[in-house]
């Protein structure tokens, strides 16, 4: 995965590219959008000072020569505050009135039209009067409820023009400021981002490879942080389930092996003359027991693969969960008259009925009872108790055997982990029970705990969901 030809290159991209048509969009788009806007509020303006012009004129109007001279002097006046030409010309086009006398030849207007602009205002040479391009703002001139004219001003566009480039040059220096910004923000993420994401690619690829040692080198307390730590963590539990799978097969190997040795050791020795007949009987004991060993090897496995929490089909009903301890007990009573070990019983009432699936419940406990046996010394006693708390019943399984190492506590529930003690004490266990004890237990939405004393003994807790028609 190159993540540099990928995420970073569109990251760049994607900031050229917002660059760019940042700087179209305002140039042009935008450019047009405030002119426009510019050139509309400017010609609200003159139109409004049009209105009072044109107003007052006409009142002149009736007043005779003198009042039009001063009506010239006022339009003068307002060209000198406004800065904008004033022109009144009467309906036929003939120019009356000039605020500035003598800065056009062209008096005349005969084909000025107010309504060809659809406004009340155009921005053009004004019938070819000015050498530039002018906003001119009209606003008729009515008396006896009939238009007898025009006020017309004119605003040379090079000022609207300026304007523009005003706001255009601010525009410029905001858009620079947030590119700039932008900038900053895309490195910042190159260090905060990309560099941290580039070395967990880098560590995955390590870890596709193999070298589940590789250390991301990614010291950070947040989601990247979580994330870097999370995979480095992920590659430490396959490189230990890993080992650990190998270790079971070394195990497992070594577990075939023996028994399989023996068989043909045995039936060789029966068949070229080496045994004599009359202690066939004898051997062929041997390898039936040989068998057993590995028939009960290869069940384990195959229930163990087959024992999915998430997969696993339960029957469930309710039973005496004391009545299945006490024939359980009786399973192993060979075991322990040979080790001297006795059982005692402190269970809840004559009868506890738990609603589960009886088969596995009872296997669960065959399980712990078996584990117990194996590691605990002679002349010891393992103690069964049941107790009953809401709607749960306890069931304790507890022996006064070698017990577990605090460091194995941890993994004694995994399925390719058989402790040294146990390996040493136990030869001819697999390191399946537990495994499969603790995949029935969450089958059934229950909890499993320990509690043991590196050379005093252990006690496993199982919960069951306790009957609602409990029987007393």
């Amino acid at each position: 995965m190159k993540l540099h030809k990928t995420l970073y290159l569109k990251l760049l991209l994607t900031y050229l590219a917002f660059g760019i048509l940042s700087l179209l969009l305002v140039s042009s788009l935008f450019r047009r959008i405030v002119l426009k806007d510019l050139t509309k509020s400017q010609a609200d303006s003159l139109y409004r000072e049009a209105q009072l012009v044109a107003s007052d004129y006409a009142l002149k109007t009736r007043q005779g020569k003198e009042a039009l001279n001063n009506a010239r002097s006022q339009l003068k006046a307002i060209d000198t505050y406004i800065n904008a030409e004033i022109r009144v010309i009467d309906s036929s086009g003939h120019q009356i009135l000039d605020s500035r006398e003598g800065s056009s030849e062209k008096t005349d207007f005969p084909d000025f039209d107010p309504t060809s602009s659809g406004t009340y205002y155009m921005t053009d040479d004004f019938f070819g009067a000015y050498d530039e391009t002018m906003l001119s703002v009209f606003y008729p001139i009515t008396s006896n409820f009939r238009v007898v004219g025009y006020v017309i001003f004119h605003l040379p566009m090079s000022q609207i023009y300026a304007s523009l480039e005003r706001i255009m040059n601010t525009c410029y220096l905001v858009m620079a400021s947030v590119l700039l910004l932008s900038l900053i923000l895309l490195v910042f993420f190159t260090y905060i981002v990309y560099r941290p994401l580039r070395k967990i690619t880098h560590a995955a690829e390590e870890y596709a490879r193999g070298n589940m040692t590789y250390e991301p080198g990614v010291n950070r307390r947040d989601e990247i942080g979580y994330l870097s730590d999370t995979l480095h963590y992920m590659a430490s539990e396959i490189a230990r389930t890993g080992d650990d799978q190998r270790k079971f097969i070394a195990n497992v190997s070594h577990d075939f092996r023996s028994p399989l040795t023996s068989i043909q050791g045995y039936l060789t020795a029966m068949i070229d003359g080496t045994i004599p007949q009359e202690l066939y009987e004898k051997y062929l004991r041997i390898v039936l027991n040989e068998t057993d060993r590995l028939t009960k090897l290869t069940n384990g496995l195959l229930e163990l693969n087959a024992l999915d929490p998430g997969g696993m089909v339960l029957s469930f009903s309710d039973f005496d969960i004391n009545a299945v301890i006490k024939q359980t007990c009786e399973t192993f009573k060979v075991q322990c008259d040979k080790k001297k070990i006795s059982i005692e019983l402190i269970l809840s009432g004559t009868s506890l009925y738990v609603h589960a699936d009886k088969g596995k419940i009872q296997q669960a406990i065959y399980n712990l009872l078996d584990n117990a046996i194996k590691f605990s010394h002679n002349n010891s006693m393992i103690r069964i108790e049941t107790t009953e708390k809401n709607d749960k019943v306890f069931i304790s399984v507890k022996d006064s055997g070698i017990g577990i190492p605090k460091d194995a506590q941890s993994r004694i529930y995994d399925r390719f982990y058989k402790t040294d003690l146990s390996r040493g004490k136990d030869k001819k266990g697999t390191g399946l029970g537990l495994s499969i004890t603790r995949e029935i237990i969450l089958a059934h939405n229950q909890n499993i705990n320990v509690i043991s004393t590196e050379g005093v003994g252990s006690e496993f807790i199982f919960t069951v969901a306790r009957s609602k028609d409990m029987e007393e």
